[in-house]
């Protein structure tokens, strides 16, 4: 073999290490285990957007950032969020011109927030009502696992409640089951592109009936560093209740998320389902939820059959009345679940009855009572593969709901250290087969500030995790829910020496 393809191999394992793209490992039909010829590495860069976090004078944000350590990375590399620029009619931001605020170095914009060291949460602030959305890039020993938590609080008007959302990574395609256009709800999709040149992407709706008609979701340009809020409701014509968005990108990347503020029912975001599947977990539902919706839609060309059920403390429920959900294909479905943890832990699994049909799920959650009520989203999510971590963890206020939807897994649950000083604290935990248990969680010594959560399964079958924050105001049950998806945060890079021995044969 001649060395340019030598060099090519090499070149392709440096780029995965670098781009931080994960492969799966799959059976390998030729008869040869590739997983075996595979190393994990940490990743070496990592890219995280924040939207704008709220139109509202009273918005308060903060933001936290945290890395966990993780081993092969080195002494260097570097990480930071920045104010996403705006693109003036010349074609240049104002980063390029340097008209924004100034740190005094070169003319480059301030950093919300710069972490000093893996293993100890950083945080910033933001105000009112222009605080921007933020482009944020991780480097080194700073990139595996990264994760970025915004958490805004408005105590009273419009979008009144707790939003939280993960700060997430650039993608090309996006789905959003539980948006709406109805009169009480003002919903908008953000759109914010890292990139040095322009995006161009599409938002599809989707209701009931199927797809809606509409021109002015098409060919929406995101300059470069920047960000764009669009108003679902300009999109259609009448009023729908549950809607299922979609967010493809023609050219460019970009990150997405939805903002869903109601009149009466508070606020919050609304992330991305994980991909369309035929079997999906929607963990951590509040014990104390007063109203459970499911929200659901098939984007094939099959109608979907799904048996629904609930993963309480003791064991697989199924929900009186709703045992079974049918989805038409290219429509949305909704039913209400009511108060169906009935004062205990619970996430959703949702099968199929027969043949699988690739679904996307989420669910709208409210808590409390009359005028005191506040809602959240959970959208359907992934495992935790190797680690998964929540940031902005305070003294009160946050509950870990893990979940294994088939055999019983043990879980190691690490508290960092704060923000502001402490040590970290770990545990482990054994979660049984079809259950969901809110554990008690590891306690930093000498906690001051906040800290993070890290998720590492040990053995067992699959296990699915999610975070809520909850914080009383005014007797509103202030509360938002993340879901804690894999971080991704190694690559698998495989041997050269074993996949020459493949090309060879």
């Amino acid at each position: 073999m001649n060395r340019t393809t030598v060099s090519l191999i090499a070149g392709v394992a440096a780029l995965a290490a670098v781009t931080g793209f994960a492969s799966m490992s799959e059976p390998d039909t030729s008869g040869t285990d590739t997983a075996k010829a595979a190393a994990q590495l940490p990743v070496e860069r990592t890219s995280l957007l924040c939207p704008a976090p709220s139109t509202s004078d009273l918005a308060e944000t903060a933001y936290t950032s945290f890395t966990p350590v993780a081993e092969g990375t080195g002494d260097d590399g570097a990480a930071e969020l920045t104010a996403a620029g705006e693109e003036s009619a010349d074609g240049k931001t104002d980063a390029d011109k340097g008209d924004k605020k100034d740190d005094g170095k070169d003319g480059k914009e301030k950093a919300v927030l710069t972490p000093k060291e893996p293993g100890k949460p950083v945080t910033g602030e933001a105000s009112g009502a222009e605080s921007p959305a933020l482009v944020g890039t991780a480097e080194g020993r700073f990139a595996p696992g990264w994760t970025v938590q915004q958490t805004t609080e408005i105590a009273a008007g419009s979008g009144r409640g707790l939003l939280g959302t993960n700060c997430t990574a650039p993608d090309t395609e996006f789905w959003f089951p539980g948006a709406s256009t109805a009169k009480e709800r003002t919903d908008y999709a953000h759109l914010t592109n890292p990139d040095d040149s322009a995006a161009v992407a599409d938002i599809e709706l989707y209701g009931k009936d199927g797809a809606l008609k509409s021109t002015v979701g098409e060919g929406i340009q995101i300059p470069p560093h920047s960000s764009e809020a669009v108003l679902l409701s300009t999109l259609v014509d009448e009023p729908q209740t549950n809607l299922t968005v979609h967010v493809t990108v023609r050219s460019g990347r970009v990150a997405a998320a939805v903002q869903a503020i109601d009149d009466k029912l508070g606020g919050d975001w609304l992330g991305p389902s994980t991909d369309p599947a035929g079997s999906l977990v929607l963990p951590g539902i509040p014990k104390d939820a007063t109203s459970v919706r499911l929200v659901a839609f098939a984007p094939g060309d099959a109608d979907a059959d799904l048996k629904v059920r609930l993963a309480s403390p003791n064991g697989p429920i199924t929900p009186a009345g709703n045992e079974t959900l049918h989805i038409k294909a290219g429509m949305t479905a909704a039913i209400d679940l009511g108060d169906v943890t009935r004062g205990e832990a619970g996430s959703l699994m949702l099968t199929p009855t027969g043949r699988p049909t690739p679904v996307v799920a989420a669910l709208k959650v409210t808590r409390g009572k009359g005028d005191k009520q506040e809602t959240a989203f959970i959208p359907a999510t992934g495992p935790v593969d190797t680690r998964a971590t929540a940031a902005d963890n305070r003294s009160k206020g946050s509950t870990l709901s893990l979940v294994a939807p088939g055999r019983a897994a043990k879980v190691k649950v690490t508290a960092s250290a704060g923000s502001g000083g402490g040590t970290a604290a770990s545990k482990t935990y054994t979660i049984k087969g079809g259950t969901t248990q809110n554990v008690e969680l590891p306690v930093p010594g000498g906690l001051k500030g906040t800290y993070a959560l890290t998720v590492e399964p040990q053995s067992g079958g699959p296990v699915y995790a999610a975070r809520m924050l909850e914080e009383a105001s005014g007797g509103v049950p202030m509360f938002t829910v993340q879901t804690l998806p894999d971080d991704r945060g190694t690559v698998d890079v495989p041997d050269a020496a074993q996949d020459l021995s493949v090309l060879q044969k």
